[in-house]
């Protein structure tokens, strides 16, 4: 994602630092991959983003405004192996 620069939800921090991931979540949400788009999403379109931190998966909600190029960062978390398959990329089958 082009971003010009970054705005972080409380949640998003707050989540960030719970993960210990705080250092990486801009390069991933520059750099990752765009694996959802939510189109409904007000007043933003929002997308999940897959990246990773040493290794292990990281799954960014983020949005960006197209006139400002700000990304604004909503939620960020590591995908639980149990409901995510293999690749990380869409949910698995129960």
């Amino acid at each position: 994602m082009d971003c010009g620069g970054f705005r972080f939800s409380r949640h998003a921090i707050e989540r960030m630092f719970q993960r210990g991931i705080a250092d990486t979540v801009e390069g991933i949400v520059r750099g990752g991959e765009v694996i959802a788009s939510y189109p409904d999403d007000t007043p933003l379109l929002s997308m999940l983003i897959l990246g990773f931190d040493q290794g292990q998966p990281v799954h960014v909600v983020a949005a960006r405004n197209a006139a400002s190029r700000l990304c604004h960062v909503i939620t960020v978390d590591r995908p639980d192996r149990a409901v995510r398959s293999d690749d990380f990329r869409t949910r698995s089958q129960p």
